[in-house]
């Protein structure tokens, strides 16, 4: 029997050292700070704009700013947000039932929002041009993000919908389906897995981890750093023109690499304008939105008119020295 699907690699464990608790996930998202900051070092030194000390001390309290808002954005938008509005204490609290935890739930937007808080508070203080530096910190940002992801891939998590796409992969940890439903059947068949009825059955998802790592990582990256930056600095283009790059680009990426993962079960789509939206576990139809989809329409518009409006100035002045 042919199968139409990929095993996840036997050989990846999350763990670095069996006797050590210490996972390549957390290491990876080392990796993916260190990448940033040489990459930023680098180009503040070329552009003569920051120190290695102030790109260090910027990126920290981006980091730090970010991880607050990743995780209230998260309990706020993708949890009980009255539970977290009652007792906001429990939003940065590790332990469940006596149990270490850690911090389940992190959200990316909430985290850009934060890092933009983070930055803005310290360019202010050092009196810094904010957008000059974002124009140049987001050029390194993607590529840092790439790593992060390959992070969640390795720890075999974040992964995507199920699919009878030959890049469908089994991953060892994803939620089981009945065997006794049709679409289950169905999906089985196709990619030439064995039917046992009144069981459950582990299907073949998106590595949706991967398809961000390449389109919101590395090819993102790839064009902030290699096209749009030195195409608006030849150009004149104002300060932030790149940070609306990266807000547009990064938004469309995901928007629709978010058809291939799986909308949280207990909120679904927010716009469900298909007469299929039963069931998330599938791809149904484009008019089926998920709340993260609509977090990269704003991104895509608010990139659009910070294009905009940063070089109207631009446009005025030229025509004064015409």
């Amino acid at each position: 029997m042919l199968y139409l699907y990929i095993n996840y690699p036997s050989f990846i464990k999350p763990e670095i050292f069996s006797f050590l608790p210490v996972r390549w996930y957390s290491l990876m998202y080392i990796v993916a700070f260190f990448v940033t900051l040489v990459i930023f070092q680098h180009l503040c030194k070329k552009e003569k704009i920051l120190s290695k000390d102030e790109c260090e001390n910027i990126l920290i309290a981006g980091f730090l700013s970010l991880l607050i808002f990743a995780r209230v954005f998260s309990c706020l938008f993708y949890s009980d947000w009255k539970f977290y509005l009652a007792h906001p204490l429990h939003m940065f609290w590790p332990f469940e039932g006596g149990r270490f935890v850690g911090l389940p739930g992190m959200s990316y937007h909430g985290g850009l929002f934060g890092a933009f808080v983070g930055a803005y508070i310290y360019c202010r203080i050092k009196k810094h041009n904010l957008l000059k530096v974002g124009d140049v910190v987001v050029s390194a940002i993607p590529f840092g993000y790439t790593f992060g992801r390959i992070g969640n891939f390795i720890n075999a998590e974040l992964y995507g919908r199920v699919t009878t796409s030959s890049l469908g992969m089994i991953f060892p940890n994803a939620s089981r389906f009945d065997t006794n439903l049709e679409w289950v059947q169905e999906v089985a068949r196709k990619v030439g897995l064995e039917i046992i009825p009144n069981s459950f059955i582990n299907l073949p998802r998106h590595p949706s981890q991967l398809y961000e790592a390449l389109f919101e990582g590395l090819v993102t990256g790839l064009i902030l750093y290699f096209i749009t930056r030195p195409y608006f600095k030849k150009h004149n283009f104002k300060d932030g023109s790149n940070v609306s790059m990266y807000l547009i680009l990064y938004g469309f990426f995901r928007f629709f690499i978010e058809y291939c993962r799986q909308p949280d079960a207990d909120i679904g789509y927010v716009i469900a304008l298909s007469d299929r939206s039963d069931n998330i576990a599938l791809f149904q139809s484009f008019l089926n939105i998920s709340k993260g989809q609509i977090f990269c329409l704003l991104m895509v518009l608010i990139g659009i008119l910070m294009l905009i409006i940063v070089n109207i100035r631009r446009d005025k002045d030229e025509k004064k020295r015409k």
